[in-house]
């Protein structure tokens, strides 16, 4: 009897410990529950401020640089000398070569990159995929300074040999560069946008008669589309803010011309020349920097917003 009151006793004290170390578990689980949301609330706000900081910081400089110089000159002017005597702030000849070399790069990056996506989704077997995707996105590890030099030391001299009247610095040479970087953002979306594309879809068009070049023209790629045009949309965003190799490999000639194969400078590579201190601060040049830089980043956030319309617009569902 003894032995079984024992035992009993026992018994309660483990059943009490274990309730005990329940109740302890489940407070620690709903405080962390608790604080979890209150941390990611937090850290949305981080960025929400970041972004307003952003915005007031080029909405101030680019208010007073417009104070001294006429919005309607900036926007219409062809010519920008900022450190002659008589300075002139037009911003054609920046939007002109921002603009030229990321057609060039899009020239570059679409055909390739859909081409890449097409054999990658529809025609490699899944042991090659696995090899040449993770390949393929190594491009996008690259630094663009890395790919700057290469424009200007092997591209161009290359180019020179093709393309008559070629200078050392021009826009062609880092456009097509830009486009080779672009390759991966390209070809890696618009592979996952026609991997998503049920197999379904594909054995029912097989099994009518098309062919796999049918099936990848007229039933892949149209359920895709959404995906597609949204890989293009952010590779021409990127493009449009690629500073290093437009910097190192189109020089810093302000021309307002369509002639690729001349000096041109881009909007982000007069922001790293005006920031490389030959601007003194309140001046104007130095203000001009802030209205180049406002006006980057509305093209930026126009076609991120593009693309977000086109992927919700056409999106297919499955």
């Amino acid at each position: 009897m003894n032995n079984n009151s024992e035992l009993n006793v026992r018994g309660a004290v483990d059943v009490r410990e274990m309730i005990e170390k329940n109740r302890q578990t489940k407070s620690l689980a709903n405080l962390a529950e608790k604080l979890i949301p209150k941390c990611l609330l937090v850290i949305a706000t981080v960025s929400i401020l970041t972004t307003i900081g952003i915005l007031y910081t080029l909405l101030h400089e680019t208010i007073e640089f417009f104070s001294r110089i006429p919005i309607v000159d900036f926007f219409t002017g062809t010519v920008l000398k900022p450190l002659s005597q008589n300075p002139e702030f037009g911003v054609l000849p920046l939007l002109t070569g921002t603009l030229i070399s990321t057609v060039i790069a899009m020239v570059v990056a679409i055909p390739i990159g859909l081409m890449t996506a097409i054999f990658l989704s529809e025609y490699a077997s899944d042991r090659l995929r696995r090899t040449l995707k993770p390949m393929l996105e190594v491009l996008a590890g690259i630094p663009t300074i890395v790919y700057g030099f290469f424009a200007f030391t092997f591209v161009t001299p290359l180019l020179r040999h093709v393309v008559p009247g070629l200078e050392a610095t021009n826009i062609l040479s880092p456009g097509i560069v830009m486009g080779i970087m672009i390759i991966p953002m390209v070809a890696s979306l618009s592979e996952d946008a026609m991997s998503s594309v049920p197999n379904a879809m594909r054995e029912g068009a097989l099994a009518l008669g098309a062919t796999k070049l049918e099936v990848t023209t007229k039933v892949v790629i149209p359920a895709a589309i959404s995906g597609i045009v949204a890989s293009f949309v952010l590779g021409f965003s990127r493009a449009i803010g690629e500073t290093m190799i437009v910097t190192i490999a189109s020089g810093s000639s302000k021309n307002f011309t369509f002639d690729v194969t001349q000096s041109m400078q881009t909007m982000t590579a007069y922001i790293v020349e005006v920031t490389g201190g030959d601007a003194p601060a309140g001046s104007t040049i130095y203000y001009s920097l802030y209205a180049v830089a406002m006006t980057l980043f509305v093209f930026t956030f126009l076609m991120n917003l593009l693309a977000r319309y086109i992927s919700r617009r056409f999106r297919e569902e499955y």
